[in-house]
Formats: structure tokens, sequence, C-alpha cells
């Protein structure tokens, strides 16, 4: 089961990923076992958190979200990270070849990488669950160095090159996460403005 590489990632990194170089699983089954299932996290943490906890600046009053709103919100961040990782993992089989790798359109090795990569960040999601600010950014950070070490752990291993070429190749990647970033910001403020923006009520 593509989950159990969850937990290995955690405690044995390395063999991991020589595990799921191994297993050479497509795209459709990775999306289907793995990114549909640990991309809830966020979302659905983050819908329970805002509708039911709120938070609250300094001394100011508690806030929430109206039910609609949280889930609109949830819904849109969840295919937003669906997207980001086919399309981050899109650019990784792109570049590849650049950097002395062999393109596997089977197994879609960039998809994966991106996929497990992310392992971190998608289970930083609970932290939402405890919806305080500097708290989540704590956690999210911590999980994007690991989640950052993870990609230049795997590089190598997935795609058979040098640690010096996954070196500069990760440095692409994050440049291409980055690009994705921004433009999921501009497209939040577009979607907001088009009606689906958050809608605050006093806790």
């Amino acid at each position: 089961m593509l989950l159990q590489h969850a937990f290995g990632l955690f405690t044995h990194p390395h063999e991991e990923w020589q595990s799921i170089k191994r297993e050479h699983a497509g795209p459709l089954r990775l999306y289907v076992a793995y990114i549909s299932i640990l991309g809830l996290i966020a979302p659905v943490c983050a819908f329970i958190s805002t509708t039911q906890f709120g938070w609250q600046v300094g001394e100011g009053q508690l806030i929430k979200l109206t039910t609609t709103s949280a889930l609109q919100l949830s819904v849109l961040t969840y295919i937003a990270m669906l997207v980001g990782v086919f399309a981050i993992g899109y650019m990784i089989d792109w570049m590849a070849k650049t950097y002395g790798a062999k393109r596997d359109h089977h197994a879609a090795n960039g998809v994966a990488l991106m996929a497990y990569a992310c392992t971190p960040l998608f289970i930083a999601g609970f932290a939402l669950l405890y919806p305080v600010p500097w708290f989540n950014m704590i956690i999210f950070l911590a999980a994007a160095a690991y989640a950052g070490y993870l990609l230049y752990d795997g590089l190598p291993i997935v795609l058979n090159i040098s640690e010096e070429k996954a070196f500069l190749f990760e440095g692409s990647i994050l440049a291409v996460a980055l690009v994705y970033l921004v433009l999921t910001r501009i497209g939040t403020v577009i979607i907001w403005n088009l009606g689906f923006n958050p809608v605050f009520i006093s806790g």
C-alpha cells in the first residue's frame, strides 16, 4: 500500500526512496492511493478549525468562517494542491533530460517525487486544527525544510543522477514551485473577486 511510504519517509527516507523506485507506480495510482488521501488532511482540518474553533488576534474577539465559505475555500485549496503536485511533477519530468535522467512516461517519476517529497507538508496539515498563526507557521516551515531534504535525497535515487546534479536540479524545482506559489496567490485574489471571498462571523 502506497500510504506505508509516508511512515518510512520519516524513519528511513533513503531506503524508502529505493523502495519507491522499485515500486514503479503510475500517476493514476499515485493520485488515487496517496495524493488524494493525504491531500485531504489540511483542507479538512482547516474547515473544522475555522468553523468550530475560530481564532483571535491579540485580545480581539473570536473570529470564525461561515460553513459555506469555509467549505468553498477548503475545496479550492484541495484542488490547488492536486494541481500543484501534478504541475511541478510534470515539470520535473520535462526538465529531467537536461540533468541526465531518462523520462519514464509510465511511472511519471516527477509526480512520484513531488507526491512523496510533499508528505511532510501533507502531514503538517494536522496543525491547522490549532488555528494559531505563529504555531502553524513554525510547523509548516519545519515541514517545508524536511520536504526539501526529501526531494534532494530522492532525486538521485529515482532519476539515477549524481548528487551534484540533484543539487542543481532541486534549485530548478524550487524555482518552479515558487512560481506556482505566486500564481496561486494571484489566483486567490481573482477567485475572491468572483465571489468566493471569506465570510467571517463573530465567535
